[in-house]
């Protein structure tokens, strides 16, 4: 008769070995390479060895229980022929121990033994996590290829090894085997994924073996988890004797993968009782659990030819990659708008990027959520601003301040950059990350331009003013030193626009720019004020200021020379200035005419006055006597004209007084009376 655990413990021992075999040989290749993935797959490698080793155990239990009840069979048929032989069963009891031991194992060992293989994977995969979150980057491998290959073995022995365990543990007395079945089933799918992440950094995709750095240690934690608590609820799951009972470390998370049917089976029991007829029973059901893995399988095919196809959106560019290179040479290729076929993935990859879409990066400042606050000098507009240095005119001096000040001051620089991209293969190949590197640009040329430019309002030429009108002007240079630094460092994008609206100072110093712009525009409004009086008054003075700049240049150069130069000579330049002064419009010409009539004036009373003196001399000649009486009558008359004048007619020789009142009386009196006009009056 053969002993049926004996073939569970030599499949045990297999898995054993290969399990220990796997361990040490994907810990040397991450050892070797410095590949933290495959160190991090040895230690679930170790994990189901483990198991194996406790299956071994209780295989090897089992064979010599099954052998103890062989030899005591035969014991018990030779006590039956032999009846001389008294206290055979207390005899037979002597040779139970074997079986004891395995009630003893099954009963102790093994909870024992799960609760140790669960905290060993909960320490190793904590531990695991912490060295796949170190800031220390994984080192990049040297052959990755060649390390695809050693797991692909790997992980295919496994996969093998575990349907062969998984196949033995459909027979009850086997069941055990499927914890280590599924332990390499584990093992087999994460070297499948393992091998997909060498090949991916093969051509320089390393994002898989970053997530596997991840994912190895969470597996083991939760599979270190679940067997904690199998072992807590087997603590209180009542035993039915004759029943297998199923052990801690065998997962009921991995079953569902390792064994689907199982599942399929639990659903079709479920949906009976839920209808309460053999709903699994029927042609319907029969045929979908019979065809739902093809469907299953061919909707998948279907979804993975799908990858063939590449529709790339409006004011869109796809860049093809074909086994990693985009090199036209090697098959790959740039695609515009439209419907493209491609390889299947992974052979071929594509990446589209927006080319027409306008992006924005922001310089200076963090935006908040909500959008941009109230654009006040005494307010911060942003959620997070930066300072910048720009160069200042004004130094304070000695007598001022007994501190040295630098020639600098402090803005807030908000400037949101515009760009589009032009190049795709430049933007998507030259950098790691293109946007940053454009943020790094910008920030470091608006360093640059701050240090060269000012904040000066008072100049006459301000190209490079942040606070004045030269604000446009330096909004363009800043935006052609930005797109020179990019284009130099071959980001293939566009400068489109470089705002400067919101250079303000700082919330805590609005008030002091304020006064010192205040004074700034108020010695402005004086120069202006100034330069409109001068304009105005020599415009006044000879219709334009030229005119007014030439003609005291010309008396200037002639009150130089009057002196010195020849009489032709200075007559010809008094003549010319004559002439000039004489074109001049404004005050010169109206003091010129006006000085002519004065001049005119005066000569002609001068000739009027003389030639009146030669006939009021010819009259006195005449008759002196008569002439003086007339004018000096004439004199009593231009002089007595708005007086009133009484005229008293007395000979010399008369003694008669006269008295005149001369006074205003208030009151006529009699004498004052019209006696004439009064009988007229009463004689009507």
């Amino acid at each position: 008769m053969n002993i049926s655990s004996k073939k569970a413990q030599n499949t045990a021992l297999l898995g054993l070995c290969l399990s220990v075999v796997f361990f040490l040989v994907t810990f040397w290749l991450g050892a070797y390479w410095s590949a933290r993935v495959l160190s991090f797959l040895s230690w679930q490698v170790l994990a189901g060895a483990f198991v194996w080793l406790v299956l071994v155990i209780q295989f090897y239990q089992r064979s010599l229980a099954e052998q103890e009840k062989l030899d005591m069979s035969r014991m018990s048929k030779a006590i039956q022929q032999d009846t001389i032989f008294s206290g055979g069963a207390d005899r037979t009891a002597l040779f139970e121990q074997a079986q004891k031991r395995l009630a003893f194992f099954e009963k102790w060992i093994l909870p024992i033994s799960g609760t140790l293989i669960a905290c060993m994977e909960i320490a190793v995969g904590l531990m695991l996590y912490r060295k796949a979150t170190d800031i220390v980057a994984s080192p990049k491998l040297a052959n990755p290829f060649l390390a695809a290959i050693l797991i692909v073995l790997v992980a295919f022995i496994s996969f093998l090894v575990s349907r062969y365990a998984t196949g033995m543990s459909s027979e009850a007395i086997w069941r055990p085997l499927r914890a280590g079945g599924s332990y390499l089933l584990l093992t087999a799918a994460l070297g499948a994924l393992t091998t997909a992440a060498m090949i991916g950094a093969q051509y320089k995709y390393t994002a898989g073996l970053a997530i596997l750095e991840y994912a190895i240690p969470w597996v083991m934690i939760v599979l270190g988890a679940e067997i904690l608590l199998n072992t807590i609820l087997d603590i209180y799951r009542p035993r039915v004797a004759g029943q297998y009972a199923q052990a801690a470390f065998d997962s009921r998370l991995l079953g569902l993968v390792n064994e689907p049917g199982g599942l399929f089976h639990s659903v079709a029991n479920a949906i009976d009782y839920q209808f309460g007829f053999q709903v699994s029973q029927t042609w319907f059901y029969k045929l979908l659990e019979r065809a739902i893995l093809p469907l299953i399988l061919f909707a998948v095919l279907i979804m993975y030819l799908m990858t063939s196809l590449v529709i790339v959106g409006p004011g869109q560019m796809g860049v093809i990659e074909h086994f990693g290179s985009p090199d036209p040479a090697q098959g790959g290729r740039q695609v515009g708008p439209g419907l493209t076929l491609k390889w299947p993935w992974p052979f071929d990859i594509v990446y589209m990027y927006p080319t027409d879409l306008i992006q924005k990066i922001n310089v200076g400042f963090i935006e908040d959520e909500g959008g941009a606050k109230d654009l006040l000098w005494g307010k911060e507009h942003y959620k997070e601003e930066f300072d910048l240095l720009v160069a200042s005119a004004e130094v304070i001096s000695k007598q001022q301040s007994d501190v040295k000040v630098p020639p600098v001051s402090i803005v807030r620089a908000n400037v949101p950059v515009f760009y589009r991209i032009k190049n795709v293969s430049d933007y998507l190949y030259n950098h790691t990350d293109s946007a940053k590197m454009l943020e790094i640009i910008s920030y470091r040329e608006l360093t640059r331009f701050g240090a060269s430019a000012t904040i000066e309002t008072d100049k006459d030429v301000i190209e490079f003013s942040l606070l004045g009108k030269g604000r446009l002007e330096a909004s363009r240079a800043l935006q052609e030193r930005i797109q020179k630094a990019a284009d130099e460092a071959g980001l293939g994008v566009e400068i489109v626009l470089c705002g400067l609206q919101g250079i303000h100072p700082p919330p805590k110093l609005a008030e002091d720019y304020q006064s010192v712009i205040a004074a700034i525009q108020t010695r402005q409004a004086s120069v202006l004020n100034a330069m409109a009086d001068r304009i105005r008054i020599l415009t006044e003075l000879a219709g334009s200021v030229e005119e007014v700049n030439a003609l005291y240049a010309l008396i200037g150069q002639y009150s130089k020379v009057k002196d010195t130069l020849p009489a032709e000579q200075n007559e010809q330049m008094r003549r010319q200035l004559t002439a000039s002064l004489e074109q001049a419009r404004g005050q010169v010409f109206k003091a010129i005419r006006q000085a002519e009539a004065d001049a005119f004036e005066k000569a002609t009373l001068a000739e009027a006055t003389g030639e009146r003196f030669v006939g009021q001399l010819k009259a006195y000649q005449a008759n002196p006597q008569l002439y003086k009486r007339i004018l000096r009558l004439k004199m009593l008359e231009e002089t007595l004209e708005k007086i009133r004048k009484y005229v008293v007619v007395a000979d010399t020789k008369d003694t008669q007084v006269y008295i005149i009142d001369l006074q205003e009386k208030l009151t006529p009196t009699l004498y004052d009376m019209d006696v004439q006009s009064v009988i007229q009056d009463a004689n009507r």
